[in-house]
């Protein structure tokens, strides 16, 4: 018998579920809900549709209920909003612009409710001049006013996905952008010690920042929105963009015997089964397993939703499937950097207490002599074991890419040794011999084989100056214009010759450049008795940490 599918919401998840369930099964019936006119869009094209990055508003449009209906015969109920569901009867109510309220019975549910904007309980955020940015609606609404030059100052509140492409994209059309964040640091995805590169690029381009410093309320005084902070300072601005966060819309789903999570997000198994018989769940409202730690998580991301449409699908179709985990994988343009991360980062760990060693590398994007070439910021993270706990990379181009192959080979279980023996692709214009992944292989392999000790500029920091030295290996010249405060300089070229202006009873911390001509040096000085540290990164890593993102 032919089933009767039921799948509320489309965009990512129900959109991709739907077309999959049709071309596997020409037989079944299959509605679609969506509580506003726009089925499937991208909705990660948003905030560049307000830059006018991408002109046209058609393009971000990848099906409308009628397309759906000539192509797939899938029976698109827009404007209709699934208020309640009933597993006893299996019948949803909806509530429909069209045709009031009614029931609809299934045979299967598939439930893609999304993410909505986080709006905490302050004053002021529903006033005229707040803006929120889910749906192509409020892409309308942000644009309309920027397009009408109505708006020439703004606040974006939240330093996360939508918040960043939102102040670069704001400024792109030319206003003044603050940008405010709770956190102490953009982008949580990533550490400190690397968000602080997105933090001086939005500087660099004008944009102010305030964070470590959280909203407090908004309140509208003289045609303008006066944003109050909870360090008691103000902000006033024509329009304010809140970007806080997102919370899984599964209101509707109280009082349904449901399994929701701590936060809301609805319980799945690997097949996206819910609790409930004949019940099924994708996207952003549900409740996944994180691929690092194996602890429960929610990743709010396209891919995933789009894996978890075709996924579920196959289960209800009869095939095999499961989705075991998400890794996070993701990648945010901040005006010319790029930045992209996967896996788990060091705040993660450290609350879970999994032992970690933390590397950092500057390699070119492509061979040095080819003209272009730019460093990259390169970060990993991993275990005693060799296994790959996260990466995260910042750079002007070839970004992405090296997070994918990193990603690719967490994925299928490799580790850090793994990455030494990828054979990646190679000429001058696109990489070099050595690709910077391999180039992490080896980094982490010396630490894993007793060649090589590392130390963070964090662990620095904290060390005793009266135990230990700071030696910088770089050359004369490089010192001259400058240096971390207290160190010492001996070129790596004369250490051989100078071991003995160094005490061995004192720990060496040591750092060049980027930590090439350091690594040199540390096996010139283990091998000759002394107890030394390389600082992961060098110079490089350093000048970025001195970076105040608050200054004004």
């Amino acid at each position: 018998m032919a089933k009767k599918v039921l799948i509320v919401g489309g965009v990512a998840g129900g959109a991709s579920a739907a077309c999959r369930l049709r071309r596997l099964d020409e037989s079944a019936e299959i509605i679609m809900f969506e509580r506003d006119g726009y089925i499937s869009f991208a909705n990660c094209g948003l905030p560049y549709h307000i830059g006018e990055t991408i002109a046209e508003r058609s393009k971000l449009i990848i099906q409308t209920p009628q397309s759906m209906y000539n192509r797939f015969r899938i029976d698109v109920r827009n404007f209709s909003y699934v208020s309640a569901i009933h597993p006893e009867t299996k019948t949803v109510t909806v509530q429909s612009a069209e045709k009031g309220e009614y029931e609809e019975s299934y045979d299967v549910l598939v439930l893609s409710p999304g993410a909505a904007p986080l709006k905490p309980s302050l004053p002021g955020l529903d006033g005229s001049r707040v803006y929120t940015l889910r749906s192509i609606m409020d892409t309308d609404r942000i644009k309309a006013e920027v397009d009408a030059k109505n708006a020439k100052t703004a606040v974006v509140v939240g330093g996360g996905f939508i918040g960043m492409e939102m102040a670069e994209n704001l400024r792109d059309r030319g206003l003044e952008v603050t940008l405010v964040e709770a956190m102490d640091q953009v982008m949580p995805p990533f550490d400190k010690d690397m968000a602080i590169l997105l933090a001086k690029e939005l500087h660099d381009h004008g944009v102010k920042l305030r964070l470590g410093d959280a909203l407090a309320g908004i309140e509208e005084k003289d045609d303008q929105a006066v944003v109050s902070l909870a360090s008691g300072k103000q902000l006033s601005a024509d329009m304010v963009v809140l970007a806080i966060g997102v919370r899984p819309d599964t209101g509707f789903l109280q009082g349904s015997g449901i399994q929701l999570g701590p936060k809301g997000h609805i319980v799945v198994d690997e097949q996206l089964r819910t609790n409930l018989p004949d019940v099924y769940a994708v996207g952003d409202a549900i409740q996944v397993k994180d691929f690092v730690t194996g602890e429960d998580t929610a990743i709010p991301l396209a891919g995933p939703a789009n894996k978890q449409g075709r996924i579920v699908a196959d289960v209800i179709a009869g095939l095999p499937g499961s989705y075991k985990a998400t890794q996070g994988s993701s990648v945010v343009k901040v005006f010319d950097l790029t930045s992209a991360c996967t896996g788990a980062n060091e705040k993660t760990l450290d609350r879970l207490g999994i032992p970690y060693q933390v590397i950092m590398s500057h390699p070119f994007s492509h061979a040095s002599y080819y003209p272009g070439a730019t460093q990259l910021y390169c970060k990993m993270l991993f275990g005693p074991e060799g296994q790959i706990y996260g990466g995260q990379i910042i750079g002007r181009e070839g970004v992405e890419k090296r997070v994918d192959v990193l990603a690719t080979v967490m994925r299928l279980g490799g580790k850090v040794t793994d990455l030494t023996e990828l054979e990646l692709c190679y000429a001058p214009p696109y990489s070099s011999a050595k690709d910077p992944v391999n180039f992490l292989g080896y980094i982490a392999e010396n630490v894993l084989t007793g060649k090589s000790r590392l130390a963070t500029w964090q662990q620095t920091f904290r060390r005793d100056p009266e135990t230990s030295i700071l030696l910088d290996v770089r050359t004369v010249a490089e010192y001259e214009r400058d240096h971390v405060e207290g160190a010492v300089n001996i070129p790596v070229d004369e250490l051989r010759e100078r071991l003995d202006e160094l005490d061995k009873s004192k720990t060496i911390y040591e750092y060049c450049m980027v930590g090439i001509r350091a690594h040199v040096a540390y096996r010139i000085l283990a091998q000759n008795g002394f107890d030394v540290y390389n600082i992961t990164g060098g110079w490089k890593t350093y000048t970025s940490l001195r970076f105040d993102p608050n200054q004004d």
